[in-house]
């Protein structure tokens, strides 16, 4: 599953696969499940996207300042991907953090998504591990090339029915990056 949005964007939003009946389904990155309903609405809701849902490819959705992909390009069995498959789906994430020149903020949803964003863009290997950025939800840190890191836990239905992620929680990073982005 390929990532997308625009291609001059300063927000880069990293999760962790497609889901098999989500974007497996649909062919677009958090599209067609309860977490793309998440992401959708808080990214119009700031600015970032056309429309407030996303339902299939050919929806007239479009991202603004945008572009969403993921630590895996397929659909984990059990939602769990293993060392080797992020690891052969690393070089998609590196091509796409070298096409995206102008991005200033990362979003990371998810311990999975954040590692694997630090090992793409190559700070897990630079950066000692007192100085690597640690997850927690609406943790916040300024990475050696200027980029600003924000993590957030993944909207996924296991976190978001049980209020480990709130509206508000979710909201208050969105503000997070859009009041870094201005």
């Amino acid at each position: 599953m390929p990532g997308w949005g625009d291609p001059a964007a300063r927000l880069l939003v990293v999760g962790l696969a497609p889901a098999a009946h989500g974007a497996n389904r649909t062919g677009r990155m958090f599209t067609g499940d309860s977490s793309g309903d998440w992401l959708y609405e808080a990214l119009h809701r700031f600015g970032f996207a056309s429309q407030p849902a996303s339902l299939h490819r050919d929806d007239g959705l479009r991202l603004r300042d945008c572009w969403i992909t993921a630590a895996t390009r397929c659909a984990p069995p059990g939602n769990r991907p293993l060392p080797i498959e992020l690891a052969r789906c690393r070089p998609y994430l590196v091509s796409e953090l070298e096409l995206l020149v102008r991005l200033r903020v990362v979003l990371v949803l998810g311990r999975i998504a954040h590692e694997a964003f630090l090992r793409g863009a190559g700070w897990w290997e630079v950066l000692s591990t007192r100085d690597r950025p640690s997850f927690s939800h609406g943790a916040s840190a300024i990475l050696p090339d200027g980029k600003r890191l924000i993590s957030s836990y993944h909207p996924s239905r296991q976190n978001t029915n049980t209020g480990k992620l709130t509206r508000k929680m979710w909201y208050d990073v969105f503000q997070s990056v859009r009041q870094t982005l201005e």
